[in-house]
């Protein structure tokens, strides 16, 4: 387990380096801010899609090839890529790098296949924890650093974050080992490995196919946050970068310390199931107040309050990774992967129409949250979804029960 969260740290570090320069460079590269926003666009929506359809191919060949090599070809697309935008004089250019770099990187998704490897199922969550914080410290890490770099040369982030990917894949090729035994693997299957195959596989599914919509309807609101946040705080409080760059903090923090620190002794205390059901009501009435805050304070408030919140990925993620078979782990969260990829590539076609309506609205309205009320509802449709879930399989092994005592005493 250190080693893959070693491997996840400086993953997230090399990403988070580039957070906060990236538009800052589309922009020097573009002649308006409407061209810039329009562009920028372009590149995070070019990186998504093929996200989307790189991550369950990637996710696929690390069940038949293994983790590491998976991991390796992710760690050198992140090189290539840093290296290239560093250079990069076009946004054409940025936008075909974003493009190979969005193929070749389904990290996340492989390094959680990695800790399924090598983890027993009860255990899963508070492992998965404990990955959700590396990255959580990466993302304090990564922005603080890269807005440093930003400020002395626009393209020193992405020299430093390419130079920190090939660390990465240097500790990964002469430290990091296999953690897939050559008797779980099994053939390439092209067509198993097509992302929407790969959907298709987890809506039949019958233990995963609820969970793989509640997991749509998270990823889907918390892009949507990503998407509009700075620009959100901006109109309602007229915050700044470095406002914008201390609250990204204060959610990694919090991200972090609960998935690090917290989340194991929570679930001493209550089973995964009920820790998921609370971290859904938690996010759902968070998304709600941070759509109705009227004062800057009360965002870090409810940063600080939505503890549970920073459990909803752990959680619904471990139920399943337990209900997959052991041999498909890569497939099944790769396709998890693809999922939030694909909810990557909507979140900006949803998110920035609903703040462009309530732009014009003075500072401190409440309408102006309007991206985070249908964050809310997304939340809630999955708190709806997840309930009933836990509902039908109660009810199936009260059945079941039922039926076992009946043949015995017949």
């Amino acid at each position: 387990m250190p080693f893959i969260m070693l491997t996840a740290l400086l993953d997230m570090i090399s990403i988070g380096l580039i957070i906060p320069v990236l538009p800052a460079l589309v922009g020097s590269l573009t002649g308006t801010q409407t061209d810039q926003a329009l562009w920028y666009g372009a590149v995070t929506f070019s990186f998504s899609l093929a996200n989307f359809f790189g991550s369950p191919l990637l996710g696929a060949l690390s069940d038949s090839y293994g983790r590491r090599p998976v991991l390796l070809i992710g760690f050198s697309g992140l090189m290539i890529s840093f290296f290239s935008t560093a250079l990069a004089t076009s946004v054409g250019m940025l936008i075909a790098i974003r493009l190979v770099a969005g193929a070749m990187q389904a990290n996340l998704s492989v390094a959680n296949a990695y800790v399924a490897d090598i983890t027993p199922p009860e255990q899963r969550a508070k492992r998965f924890g404990m990955l959700g914080a590396m990255f959580g410290v990466g993302f304090i890490l990564g922005p603080v650093i890269g807005g440093l770099l930003g400020s002395l040369d626009l393209r020193l982030p992405f020299y430093a974050a390419g130079s920190l990917a090939f660390v990465n894949l240097l500790y990964g090729y002469f430290v990091l080992p296999e953690s897939l035994p050559a008797s779980r693997r099994h053939a390439f299957d092209w067509k198993a490995a097509n992302p929407f195959s790969a959907l298709r596989r987890l809506s039949q599914l019958k233990d995963i196919a609820p969970l793989a919509v509640v997991v749509a309807c998270c990823g889907l609101a918390q892009f949507v946050l990503y998407t509009c946040w700075v620009l959100y705080t901006t109109f309602k409080f007229g915050w700044g970068p470095r406002d914008n760059g201390w609250s990204l903090a204060a959610v990694g923090a919090v991200s972090a310390v609960v998935q690090g620190l917290l989340l194991g002794r929570i679930l001493r205390l209550i089973s995964v199931r009920r820790l998921a059901v609370l971290a859904l009501i938690s996010s759902t009435l968070a998304y709600a107040l941070w759509g109705a805050a009227t004062r800057s304070w009360m965002m870090y408030a409810i940063i600080f309050v939505n503890l549970l919140g920073a459990t909803v990925s752990s959680t619904i993620q471990s139920m399943i990774s337990s209900a997959a078979d052991s041999r498909n782990q890569g497939k099944t969260l790769g396709a998890v992967g693809g999922i939030n990829s694909l909810m990557a590539v909507i979140a900006p076609a949803i998110g920035a129409p609903l703040l462009t309506m309530v732009s014009h609205l003075p500072k401190g309205d409440w309408r102006i949250g309007a991206p985070f009320y249908f964050c809310a509802l997304l939340q809630g449709a999955a708190l709806f979804l997840t309930v009933a879930h836990f509902r039908s399989k109660r009810r199936a092994r009260l059945v079941a029960a039922g039926n076992g005592t009946g043949m015995g005493t017949g």
